[in-house]
This record gives structure tokens, sequence and C-alpha cells, in this order.
């Protein structure tokens, strides 16, 4: 008998991830002798949802009972929070007492843990996510991987990691060699391990080369909630503050300190969109001692208040 593949469609689910997993195994089928892989798209109220896109794919079910060896595959995108219904989670949770393995495509993971699936598993998600993520979902291991596999739990971190998520499924339940072929097939001759980081640092966002930047702005990266000095960056990648200066000078026509508050007032303003936290929280998640000073930066980088930026999300919605 087939394996099953449950996809269950979101709004404004990214068409990437779902597309290219479809793909793969649709080529896994073309390739193998027989036809190991089966697919069948749900939606809640079996409504078809449109995708990143704006395109609608032809639903086949609403949430019904499906099988415990069928694959649950949570197909979700940018806005993720506003999509995770109560029907969706019940469903979802059904599906894990029943034994059922279950993967979150790009930011599927949120789906996941906001039904309780992940507490103490490692999961992965879209970087720009990462930050609201951690601080949602504290009792989850967030890893830099491009997908984790663990115990019946699958997730993606958004790009091409969806195919190497199905490629990985493929090799587990047919063999290594019909997954090669399907990577041939696709032109993806890479395929990566379960090692290989997902995460993308702000030096390769923003296409930077240069070793020591690279570096000083990793740090910055991982230390919004309690800002490094100037000083304390340039002693750590052996340099003095006055090339640290001249280097954000010449590659990001910035100062150290100007750079670094844009840095944290913009991951303030990805968790003021993508979690319920207060303002104060948020403000103190992001390095700010006072909330008055922090709504003023803000104010002035963004041309709103926090609260106002959370308020006129809500109304749009």
């Amino acid at each position: 008998m087939p394996k099953r593949f449950v996809f269950l469609l979101l709004p404004n689910y990214s068409a990437m991830a779902f597309s290219m997993t479809m793909e793969t195994l649709r080529l896994a089928n073309r390739m193998s002798d027989g036809t190991p892989f089966s697919c069948l798209v749900c939606a809640e109220g079996g409504v078809a949802v449109r995708d990143s896109l704006g395109s609608e794919f032809p639903i086949d079910n609403g949430l019904d009972e499906f099988g415990r060896d069928d694959v649950i595959v949570v197909c979700s995108g940018a806005d993720v929070r506003e999509n995770c219904s109560p029907g969706v989670l019940q469903w979802l949770r059904r599906c894990a007492r029943q034994g059922s393995e279950i993967a979150g495509l790009y930011t599927g993971a949120w789906v996941m843990a906001e039904a309780g699936l992940l507490n103490g598993y490692s999961a992965t998600i879209h970087w720009e996510n990462r930050s609201s993520f951690a601080e949602k979902f504290p009792d989850v291991d967030l890893s830099d991987y491009t997908y984790v596999v663990r115990d019946k739990r699958y997730s993606t971190a958004g790009g091409t990691s969806a195919i190497d998520l199905a490629l990985h499924l493929v090799a587990e339940a047919e063999g290594q060699e019909l997954a090669n072929l399907v990577a041939d097939q696709l032109m993806y001759t890479n395929i990566r391990v379960l090692q290989h980081s997902a995460r993308v640092q702000v030096a390769e966002r923003i296409g930077m080369r240069h070793p020591k930047l690279s570096e000083i702005l990793a740090l910055m990266e991982t230390n919004l909630e309690e800002p490094l000095r100037p000083g304390d960056l340039a002693k750590t990648v052996n340099i003095s503050t006055r090339q640290l200066e001249r280097l954000f000078r010449r590659y990001l026509s910035a100062t150290p300190k100007k750079y670094y508050m844009d840095m944290r007032l913009q991951r303030a303003q990805h968790l003021l969109l993508q979690t319920n936290m207060s303002v104060t929280e948020v403000s103190v998640a992001c390095g700010f001692n006072s909330s008055s000073h922090f709504s003023r930066l803000f104010r002035q980088r963004y041309g709103m208040s926090p609260h106002r930026l959370r308020g006129e999300k809500g109304s749009s919605n």
C-alpha cells in the first residue's frame, strides 16, 4: 500500500514549499517500479484557500480522520499566527494521538508548537519567525538546521529545505538510491544532510563577505536582548574601536551603534507582528530598559508607535 501524505493547506501557505514537496513525491513515483507514495490535500471545512501567489489548489477533503500511517504535512506561510484555528489545532492533536507522522513546512512548526506537539522536541522555522518563535515557545529546542527529523515530528526552514525533507523521507521509505534518482531529476545534485545549518546570518542576507565584519554582525544578531558595547565587539574580533567604525562606514554606511539599533528595532517589529507579547515585554526582549525610550525610537524608525503598529495590524485582519 502506498505511503500517503496528507497536506493541510492553511491560508497564504507557501506555494514554493508545497509544490516542491509534491513534485518530489511525484518524481519518486515516476522513477520507481511501483507507486510508493500517494497524496491527498485537505483544508479546514474542505474549502480551498489561496496560497502565497494568490492561487487556489483543489481540495480533496476537510479535516477528516486519517490513518496512523499517514504523514500529515502542515503547509503555512507568513501569516501563520492568524491561521492556528481551534479546529486545526484539535485535528492535529488527534492525528498525533493516533501516532501519525507530522511535518511542518516553512512556518508549519509554529502551528505544530501551538498545538503542543513540539514540547521537548527540536524544530526549525523560517528565519523571519525565529525570534518570535523562540519567545513564544521556550519549551521547543529551536534548531539552526535546514530541516529537522525527530520522532515523527519534522520541520523545515523554508526555501529549498522542503526538497531536503522530502528526499529524506523518500530515502527512509524506499532507499537512498531512489532519492538520488529523484534529486537528479530535480537537478538538485547537492542533497543536504541534517548537519547543514539553516541559519541565514545577517552578513549573508546583505551579501557581506568581510570576515571581521561578518563575525561582528553575527555577534550583534545573537546579542539583541543584552546589546554589547562597540568596544566589546571590537575586542572580541581583535580589532580596535576605530577600525570597527571604519568597517561599518565603508561597508554599511552607518555607525556600529546606529546599525545595532536598527537590528534591535527590526526584531521588535517582528515580535510585535508575530507574537502576543506586550510592548513592555518586546522592549525588554530587544534590549531596552525603558518602554518610553523604546517607543520613541520605534516611532522615529517606522513612523508609528508600537501600539499603533499592532492596532493597525489587528484592524486589517
